[in-house]
C-alpha cells in the first residue's frame, strides 16, 4: 500500500483531523458543520457541531449525555457500509472501545486511511470486538503506549473483587469505574461471572447504564444506591464515579472496600493516590503488546499517532523500521479510563 499523499487530504487543523474532500471533521475539538464521532466520551463527542454521523449507538450516548439538540443534524450509519462524502467512501467498524465505538475508513483516490479513535483488543461483552482494517496510514491513540503497560485479564480482575466480597460479607464493595463503558463492563463481567444480586449505582451512572439496557446490553438487577436502605448496602456490589469513592457520597457505607477499575491501576503510584484499597487493572484501553501487534496487523506504511505516550511509540515503530510520527490534535485525555 501507499501512504505518499495522504497528508494532502487528511491533516490535522486547530479544530481536528479534517478529511478535505469530504469537508468532515473526525472527532473534532471545536464545533464545525459536519463531523464523524467515533465513540461517546466527552475528549471525542462534542456538542455544537452542524451535523454528526455515527454508530446509532453513539447517537443515543450523545443525547443522554449532551442534550437532544446536541447537534444540529443526526446521521447514523451501521457498522460496515460504505457511503460516499464528496467522493471519498466512508465506513465505520468496530473499534471493540465501548458500546457504539468505531474506527472510521476513509479512502480516496486509491489510498485508504483508518483513523481508530480508542480501541481495545481484549474481549468485551459489552460492545462490537475491534476490527483490524488493512490500510495505508493508520491513526492510532497512545493513552497506555509505554511498555509497562500490560493489562491484565478482566475477568481475572473481576475474579479477585467477587473474592474479596466473599471474604468480607459485611462490607459494601465501591468500585471507582467510569460512566460510560466501564461502568456496564465491570457490571456484565460480575454477572458473566455468576454475581446475581442487585447492583447498586451512584446516580451519575443511572442514565447511560439504562440506555445500555435499552440497546440489548443484559446487566441484571441494577437500582440506584441513593433508594437503598442500609441494610441492603451491606455487602452490596456498588459503583459510582472514581471521584465519589473519595468524597462524602461514599461516607454513608460503613467501613467500605474501596476499588478503581482502570488500567492506570498496573502503576503503584496511581493506586497510592487514588487511596483505595482493592485496585483493579481493567482497561478500556489497548496496551502496549495490543498497540503494537495492532499497528502491524494493519499492514499500514505510515503510523500518525494522536495523544497520549506519542513520544515512546514514535521511537518503538520508528525502531522497528515503520513510519511514524505524532499528530498534533488537542483536546483528548483518558476520560474514558
Amino acid at each position: 500500500m501507499r501512504a505518499a499523499g495522504i497528508d494532502q487530504w487528511l491533516y490535522p487543523t486547530p479544530r481536528g483531523l479534517f478529511c478535505a474532500p469530504a469537508g468532515v471533521y473526525i472527532d473534532p475539538a471545536q464545533p464545525v458543520e459536519r463531523a464523524i464521532i467515533t465513540h461517546g466520551h466527552s475528549d471525542h463527542a462534542r456538542p455544537g457541531h452542524g451535523a454528526v454521523l455515527a454508530t446509532a449507538e453513539t447517537v443515543e450516548i450523545m443525547k443522554v449525555r449532551l442534550g437532544e439538540e446536541a447537534a444540529g443534524r443526526f446521521e447514523t450509519t451501521a457498522l460496515g457500509v460504505a457511503t460516499s462524502i464528496g467522493g471519498v467512501i466512508v465506513r465505520l467498524v468496530p473499534a471493540g472501545h465501548v458500546l457504539g465505538s468505531a474506527q472510521v475508513v476513509l479512502e480516496w483516490n486509491g489510498q485508504r486511511a483508518v483513523v481508530s479513535g480508542d480501541y481495545k483488543r481484549c474481549p468485551d461483552p459489552t460492545c462490537a470486538a475491534f476490527e483490524p482494517i488493512p490500510c495505508d496510514v493508520f491513526v492510532t491513540e497512545a493513552t497506555f503506549a509505554l511498555p509497562v503497560f500490560r493489562h491484565e485479564v478482566a475477568a481475572s480482575e473481576i475474579g479477585r473483587l467477587l473474592a474479596s466480597m466473599r471474604r468480607n460479607p459485611e462490607r459494601a464493595h465501591l468500585v471507582g469505574a467510569y460512566g460510560l463503558g466501564k461502568c456496564q463492563r465491570v457490571i456484565r463481567l460480575a454477572r458473566d461471572a455468576g454475581y446475581d444480586a442487585p447492583i447498586y449505582l451512584h446516580g451519575a451512572h443511572i442514565a447511560i447504564t439504562e440506555l445500555y439496557q435499552r440497546l440489548g446490553i443484559a446487566l441484571g438487577d441494577i437500582r440506584p444506591a441513593a433508594d437503598a436502605k442500609p441494610a441492603d448496602l451491606a455487602g452490596a456490589l456498588v459503583i459510582g464515579p472514581p471521584s465519589a469513592i473519595a468524597d462524602r457520597w461514599s461516607r454513608r457505607f460503613p467501613d467500605p472496600v474501596t476499588a478503581f477499575a482502570s488500567g492506570w491501576m498496573r502503576i503503584k503510584g496511581r493506586v497510592r493516590q487514588s487511596g483505595v484499597e482493592l485496585p483493579l487493572v481493567i482497561s478500556d484501553h489497548a496496551d502496549w503488546p495490543e498497540l503494537i501487534d495492532t499497528i502491524i496487523e494493519t499492514g499500514a506504511e505510515d503510523i500518525w499517532v494522536t495523544h497520549g505516550r506519542d513520544d515512546a511509540l514514535v521511537y518503538e515503530l520508528t525502531r522497528r523500521g515503520l513510519k511514524a510520527r505524532a499528530l498534533a490534535l488537542v483536546g483528548f485525555d483518558d476520560e474514558g479510563e
